[in-house]
């Protein structure tokens, strides 16, 4: 193993497996049928919740993984449809710049993997790089880029199992809300899926999700 891990984050799931709805678009980011406002809710409840713009919220386990996940980062991958609800070529949607604003979160270099190529965009102290490779390539680049500090696999959920097929995660943290989605773009079909090549601790929180945590065998 690289002793620069390559770190899924705070990935947020319903209870059947689902991260992402149907049919995403602008005013719909994770699609039909699918709530983030469920999904993120216990994180957006701690006080490290980077968007609080009032004092309080919680401490605890919940809070520890909201802070966790900065930590030791140099470097983000994400899938297009993390950064954009657009299909198709770039020239469609020259204004499109992220979901973030001026001031994106990631304060790194971000490798998203697309097949629809364009110059590097930087915003404050965040620059997206777009890159037509496959999982191995992009995790190279993204470790050059992170300059001996860990590397984040953001999602969606199609890219981490992209990841995880390619045998190239090195410790997975999903939270799984306790909501059915029914349909959708699934992680798993069961966090038992992943137990041939990762151990695993679930841990319930009081907010209601249960934090699931893998790392290789």
């Amino acid at each position: 193993m690289s002793t620069q891990l390559l770190r899924a984050v705070n990935i947020m799931v319903s209870r059947d497996g689902i991260g992402a709805g149907e049919n995403q678009r602008l005013d719909q980011p994770f699609g039909d049928g699918l709530d983030p406002a469920v999904l993120f809710s216990w994180a957006g409840a701690t006080a490290s919740w980077p968007n609080r713009t009032e004092p309080g919220g919680s401490r605890g386990l919940d809070d520890y993984f909201t802070r966790d996940w900065n930590r030791n980062i140099g470097a983000e991958i994400m899938g297009r449809n993390k950064f954009t609800p657009y299909r198709g070529p770039w020239e469609d949607h020259p204004e499109w710049q992220g979901w973030w604003g001026d001031e994106p979160p990631f304060r790194t270099p971000v490798f998203v993997m697309t097949h629809h190529l364009r110059p590097p965009l930087t915003l404050s102290d965040t620059t997206f790089h777009f890159i037509d490779a496959d999982p191995a390539t992009v995790l190279s680049r993204a470790r050059e880029a992170a300059q001996g500090k860990d590397v984040r696999l953001g999602g969606g959920v199609t890219t981490i199992r992209e990841f995880l097929e390619a045998d190239l995660v090195d410790t997975l943290h999903v939270a799984v809300s306790p909501v059915e989605a029914g349909h959708g773009i699934r992680l798993w079909d069961s966090p038992e899926d992943l137990l041939d090549r990762f151990h695993l601790d679930v841990v319930p929180s009081p907010s209601g999700v249960t934090h699931h945590l893998f790392w290789r065998r």
